[in-house]
């Protein structure tokens, strides 16, 4: 079998409406599709234009796919790479990163930082879709109140994990407002309270709070400096798919939940991607950030279930979806 041709699309399809009041475009995504000459195509996709993956996928063209080392090759191709090989040998794709562990991976709703009014409104789309935890963009001077309007819109069981991205900036300001999110009980986690160049600011903060402290990283190194320095309760994972396994062991190894973050604001194919290996990780017990869901439109038709808040791990051959070309050809800028 041969590679015969590789196209890349660079592919904009817009926020939801609530999120393009604040980011009318996120950031740039090339999705990419291995033909071969035994009828197999291969998906994969990641940031970036087209143009930063042309000459490699000109380098793979002719090339035998199962004779490749997917993982030597930058993204999108490792998971187009896996994706043709799982269907050439009939197998899914988390095959290849292990023992599966779930068939429904949990999944997070999704608000960038807006008006504490707007927000409570999505927490009650949210869970009037059967999410029951939302992960917020977080900011000092008004979570209180949102959490607050959050809970009257969606109830006592619905749950936010709050991502100021730093902006609590300092143990005192974190402590005083976990001090006042406490009583409302719907706070899942803070995630990266206060500046991360300081590992004894966490560890001070988790001293304040019942709240569970994580950070987001993603060389395992991290991860390990993390639970040496006791740290954080949780840890939210990023980077490529290896990356993401080996930090998830060494976390797993300290006893801390993990969820995942390879896409984030992805489409389909990396989400689709995300919970393959999700599947095998027995620590990503909580819920990950691939958001395919705050697109207008999926490019793969609803190929990747999301049910009462889960992802449902795709069956058959490779990732078990294929793109929607129609969606993908409406919403191609390059």
């Amino acid at each position: 079998m041969r590679i015969t041709d590789i196209d890349l699309f660079e592919v904009e399809v817009p926020p939801i409406p609530v999120i393009a009041r604040y980011h009318p475009k996120i950031y740039s995504i090339t999705l990419c599709r291995i033909h071969t000459d035994g009828g197999l195509e291969g998906i994969g996709e990641c940031q970036g234009e087209p143009a930063q993956f042309a000459e490699r996928a000109a380098a793979l063209n002719g090339k035998d796919p199962l004779s490749l080392d997917p993982f030597a090759q930058p993204d999108p191709f490792t998971c187009a790479l896996l994706d043709v090989a799982g269907q050439a040998y009939g197998v899914p794709v988390w095959r290849f990163f292990g023992e599966k562990v779930r068939d429904r991976i949990p999944v997070s709703y999704w608000s960038c930082a807006m008006q504490p009014e707007e927000t409570a409104a999505e927490a009650e789309v949210g869970a009037g879709l059967g999410f029951t935890n939302h992960k917020l963009k977080a900011r000092p001077w008004n979570i209180v109140e949102t959490v607050r309007l959050m809970r009257e819109a969606a109830g006592p069981d619905y749950t936010v994990g709050v991502d100021p991205n730093t902006a609590f900036r300092h143990p005192t300001v974190a402590a005083r407002l976990a001090e006042e999110l406490e009583p409302f009980g719907t706070v899942a986690n803070f995630e990266d309270p206060v500046l991360k160049n300081n590992l004894d600011w966490y560890r001070l903060l988790r001293q304040k709070t019942h709240i569970p402290v994580a950070l987001h990283l993603g060389a395992p190194g991290g991860v390990l400096n993390a639970l040496k320095a006791e740290c954080i309760d949780y840890v939210n994972l990023g980077g490529p798919a290896q990356q993401v396994k080996k930090a998830a062991a060494i976390a797993e190894a300290g006893d801390v939940p993990c969820w995942v973050q390879m896409g984030g604001l992805c489409l389909g194919v990396l989400a689709a991607y995300s919970v393959h290996v999700q599947a095998t990780i027995p620590n990503a017990t909580l819920p990950c950030d691939e958001l395919p869901f705050t697109r207008v439109a999926d490019v793969m038709n609803g190929a990747l279930v999301v049910k009462d808040g889960h992802f449902i791990l795709p069956e058959g051959p490779g990732l078990g979806v294929k793109l929607d070309v129609a969606t993908v050809e409406k919403y191609r800028t390059g």
